[in-house]
């Protein structure tokens, strides 16, 4: 008797879809969750997995990737309310066989079964060669998304509420873009996945901004030994980067100083616009916000990775420059200032961007140094970006409204014409550039949780 495994949050939709595998002589198995599915699925090793795609813990593409790490022969489906192509592509990715859109007609299950599982069974032996599933070369992991400062609640729980933090592996190395509370959570997790392991990371800052350093004393991995972190950012302020990063530490503000932290942390000030990580190119550019504040270009072996979190459109008839001594000028300056960035972000694979404002806030907020939904967008589509996540999010912007964004900036990338894909950063999201599994296209892909 053949196993199937369903791995779904909603009770009443594994029901029904258990009663019509066991009419058909399936053994089922169920999980209410993508932590549970992977569980069971590991234990069981069922012939076919059905797995949702958003589901609390671990989302489809994560379950689905850590299943196919260790069971290559077992087939999986993963199952969406959603068809955007950025999920069908990412299932692949991730080890899935399939990709559904909800609502499954039994009949379309059948012919997918049909296809992808063996005409004549499982395999029975052990021996039998397998192609190996290839991890991806470069992977992007959203641990902070909010701008401003933490909104921890019910109503942001979808995409998340703590402030600015993104890790990136690549090339061997480990790349943290920038240190907001999102840093806690990263540091707990590779402790548990490095253990008695050291760590060895690059802590990359955008600037100093609270939101942007604020998850730094509660960084675990600086509390040990065996860790190294490289810290590097640029810093125009009198005291400097580390006497900044060390302020907020002081006794006023936090019992054990930053020079109390057991791991060795070294802190550089960056001089120079472009350098290396590793294998890994950066560029950088100053960018239009209050005080020094830098975007970084990554260029990694599979791809390009821009991340620009806080950053004002320049605009034209409001700006104040001391190079512009009238409208004309000032116009001139924006419009050569937007056109750097365009060259700086020019096909890039993934752009990260301040999007922090509808176009209406926007108009009430010019001069506070964030991005308007409009102006990001039509940043990205002259750059012919591939991918943008809209970031860096109002901290009273809860799930519902950003659903509203994410949907005005994939109509404004519809009304374009151009390929582009758009979507808000959400805690937990994976994107992996250049994901090489036999049988399938280099692509950008991204999971969300």
């Amino acid at each position: 008797m053949a196993t199937v495994l369903l791995i779904e949050d909603d009770a009443e939709g594994r029901r029904a879809t258990g009663e019509l595998f066991l009419r058909e002589g399936w053994q089922v198995l169920e999980a209410g969750d993508g932590d549970a599915g992977v569980e069971i699925a590991l234990r069981e090793q069922p012939e076919l997995v059905l797995c949702d795609l958003l589901m609390p813990k671990s989302n489809g593409f994560q379950a689905c990737r850590r299943i196919r790490q260790k069971l290559l022969r077992t087939r999986i489906i993963i199952i969406s309310g959603r068809d955007y192509g950025v999920d069908r592509s990412s299932a692949i990715e991730a080890g899935a066989d399939e990709y559904m859109v909800k609502p499954v007609l039994w009949e379309n299950l059948r012919e997918v079964m049909e296809r992808v599982m063996p005409a004549d069974g499982p395999p029975s032996s052990a021996s039998e060669e397998v192609p190996d599933f290839i991890r991806p070369s470069t992977r992007l992991k959203f641990w902070g998304v909010r701008g401003s400062i933490p909104v921890p609640g019910a109503s942001t729980v979808r995409y998340g509420g703590n402030t600015s933090c993104i890790e990136l592996r690549a090339d061997g190395e480990i790349i943290v873009l920038d240190a907001g509370t999102g840093l806690r959570l990263l540091g707990n997790s590779l402790e548990e996945e490095f253990g008695s392991k050291s760590i060895r990371l690059t802590l990359l800052l955008t600037h100093t901004h609270w939101d942007h350093i604020q998850g730094l004393p509660f960084f675990l991995p600086a509390y040990k030994e065996k860790n190294a972190l490289r810290v590097l950012g640029y810093e125009g302020a009198r005291k400097g980067l580390a006497a900044i990063l060390a302020g907020q530490m002081e006794t006023s503000f936090f019992p054990i100083s930053l020079r109390d932290m057991p791991s060795a942390i070294t802190i550089e000030e960056l001089k120079d616009m472009e350098f290396s990580i590793g294998k890994i190119q950066v560029g950088a550019r100053f960018v239009n916000h209050p005080g020094i504040c830098a975007g970084y270009r990554l260029a990694t072996s599979s791809g390009s990775i821009a991340y620009l979190p806080d950053n004002e459109p320049y605009d034209t008839l409001k700006r104040n420059s001391p190079e512009a001594s009238d409208l004309g000028e000032a116009r001139a300056y924006a419009v050569a200032e937007r056109a750097k960035l365009v060259q700086f972000l020019r096909n890039t694979d993934v752009l990260v961007m301040d999007a922090q404002y509808t176009d209406d806030e926007y108009a009430k907020k010019v001069g506070w140094g964030h991005g308007s939904l409009s102006s990001v967008v039509s940043l990205a589509l002259d750059s012919d970006v591939h991918k943008l996540f809209l970031f860096h999010h109002d901290p009273e912007h809860d799930d519902a409204k950003l659903d509203e964004i994410v949907e005005a900036a994939r109509t404004l990338v519809l009304e374009s014409g151009k390929p582009m894909e758009v979507d808000a950063a959400r805690e937990g999201t994976e994107v992996w550039l250049n994901a090489k599994v036999p049988g399938t296209a280099v692509a950008v892909s991204s999971g969300k949780s």
